[in-house]
């Protein structure tokens, strides 16, 4: 079975960058049909970003143009980049993949699509 797990977070002024990675573990060590969530001080957990095995994207209006997400030539490793951050940005993120996914499976910004979720790591943004 695949799992997953963040890295990479960690605390940065508003208009900073930071880096996100979501690696694989376990079974064929690949993550496919991944998307990014976060969970900031008493809100739900949102969508972030998604990306498929064919490369498409998707993105929450709050981030589109800010946040870039992609996958590395291995297949082990999904990152989101971070620019231009806001404090608003500060939450927990986490790192989700679905076992279900097919070359036609979309990206998706619902949680209940994915079934293997990483711990999360913490993403602080101060003005």
């Amino acid at each position: 079975q695949v799992q997953v797990a963040e890295s990479g977070g960690g605390s940065v002024q508003a208009g900073g960058s930071l880096r996100l990675s979501c690696t694989a573990s376990g079974d064929r060590d690949t993550v496919n049909c991944v998307g990014w969530f976060r969970q900031g001080p008493e809100k739900e957990r949102e969508g972030v970003a998604a990306i498929n095995l064919r490369g498409d994207t998707i993105y929450a209006d709050a981030v589109k143009g800010r946040f870039t997400i992609s996958q590395d030539s291995s297949g082990r490793q999904v990152h989101l980049q971070m620019d231009s951050l806001k404090p608003d940005d500060t939450a927990t993120y986490y790192c989700a993949k679905t076992s279900t996914c097919t070359w036609f499976t979309a990206p998706q910004l619902v949680r209940d699509d994915y079934d293997t979720w990483g711990q999360g790591t913490q993403v602080t943004v101060s003005s």
